[in-house]
């Protein structure tokens, strides 16, 4: 939207979510009941990339039918599965394949929330790849349609189904390093040159010329619900994550994994400001470099929190940290206590208390979260033949994917927002609101 969201705007947007979200009889009947021994059928949509690692990880189960605007790039996937019906688009497989129970979204982030819902409101379970979405509106809707309704979502965030994650959550609850205030963490990876950080692309600003569509690409399906635009190989295969209209960059790529288990263990909810400083900063392409600070209330006896998160470089030694041993490589979290601090890598990886003797002489805590075994997809199957919640459900997944989309509108500003999380409204910059619900190309709509 070009103008400011208001409160208005919001109470209408919610209200008109409620209504497809507790009137259908599909958001809570309908869903096929499965017991221990039953297989899904599955689909996949966005299968070229890392759906296709996603549905390796689902072989379990019975995968019936695959969606790609791309057939050519999915080809890798198609072989893998050559009894599943293709389709390339999802709204024609979700209308004629009424025998689907569930679906795994690996798309482009902008197209992620459109058809996570389609497949909501048509009562499939929903395995989606993060960045659960592409704006805060998204985000909200996304996990009010998955609390009202009676499927099981999941977010693509692996580190949540880990040994490490209850780890981190189990000892900081438990005071391993005392009262935490801060916490850094980190991306060392970056999009320079524009384009993932291992395949280079001359391009930094949209591309005005016209390359001819590769053969069997529907762009205007891959397009979805962003803004009119030629197509251009600066945008796809592979390289769609470090343009604003989109990806969420490294923020909504790496963030979600890396802050998963600061959210949980800290139980932060929305921050009361966000501040970045941003490098090479433009219109078009997401910055090579940023430094974004999050500052969260008290909440109940555990104190405010400040959260600094690094991209495209690496966050300040720890002091804790002996001269011999490395910061983990491509990101990590440090959190930091008043009486020590704990390392761990991007996914919560290699938890550890620093200095090392420190880690030697902690007693561990028992262990309180339930452990989880497979795969992060598999605990996704499990949880729907057990008629329960994911981990990673998409009321979990909307808060977190929001604290990253505010940590990219701060970058936009490249400066500091006071966020009203109650209005959904950015209070100190309102232009900057364009951002919490951005603009539907025609013909495209979240909550129809």
């Amino acid at each position: 939207m070009n103008t400011p969201l208001t409160r208005r705007d919001f109470l209408r947007a919610t209200a008109t979510a409620a209504a497809f979200t507790i009137l259908p009889s599909r958001m809570r009947g309908g869903v096929r009941q499965l017991g221990p021994n039953d297989k899904l059928n599955i689909a996949g949509i966005g299968v070229g990339g890392m759906g296709r690692e996603n549905l390796r990880n689902l072989v379990s189960e019975n995968i019936v039918a695959l969606c790609d605007v791309d057939p050519g790039y999915a080809a890798g996937t198609i072989t893998d599965h050559p009894d599943a019906e293709l389709y390339v688009d999802y709204r024609e497989m979700l209308e004629k394949r009424k025998d689907i129970d569930a679906v795994l979204i690996a798309t482009p982030d902008h197209t992620h929330a459109v058809i996570a819902m389609a497949a909501i409101r048509a009562g499939k379970h929903v395995y989606c790849q993060k960045p659960l979405c592409h704006d805060i509106f998204e985000a909200r809707m996304l996990a009010r349609a998955a609390r009202e309704s009676s499927v099981c979502t999941q977010m693509g965030i692996q580190g949540h189904s880990s040994e490490s994650f209850r780890l981190i959550c189990e000892w900081l609850q438990a005071g391993a390093i005392g009262e935490v205030r801060e916490v850094d963490a980190y991306c060392s990876l970056t999009y320079y040159p524009w384009g993932h950080a291992w395949w280079s692309s001359k391009w930094s600003r949209q591309p005005t010329d016209t390359p001819p569509l590769p053969d069997k690409l529907n762009w205007d399906l891959w397009l979805g619900p962003a803004r009119e635009r030629a197509y251009h190989p600066a945008y796809h295969p592979m390289v769609w994550r470090c343009w604003w209209n989109f990806g969420n960059g490294m923020m909504g790529d790496r963030g979600a994994h890396t802050l998963d288990s600061v959210v949980s263990a800290l139980k932060l909810g929305p921050p009361l400001s966000v501040e970045a400083t941003s490098s090479d900063l433009n219109p078009d392409t997401h910055p090579v470099s940023a430094i974004i600070t999050f500052r969260f209330p008290a909440r109940g006896s555990l104190p405010p929190v400040k959260l600094t998160w690094y991209e495209g470089t690496r966050a300040p030694r720890p002091v804790e940290l002996e001269p011999n041993r490395s910061m983990p490589e491509e990101g990590g979290i440090i959190f930091k206590g008043s009486k020590g601090a704990l390392m761990a890598g991007v996914y919560g990886d290699g938890a550890r208390l620093i200095p090392e003797t420190r880690m030697q002489e902690f007693i561990q805590p028992a262990k309180t979260l339930p452990r989880l075994t497979g795969t992060h997809e598999q605990n996704w199957v499990n949880a729907i033949k057990a008629g329960q919640k994911a981990g990673a459900n998409f009321e979990y997944a909307g808060p977190l994917t929001e604290l990253c989309l505010l940590g990219n509108i701060a970058k936009r500003i490249d400066g500091l927002i006071e966020w009203n999380a109650a209005d959904m409204a950015i209070s100190n910059h309102p232009e900057a609101n364009q951002y919490v619900r951005t603009e539907y190309r025609k013909g495209w709509s979240l909550l129809q």
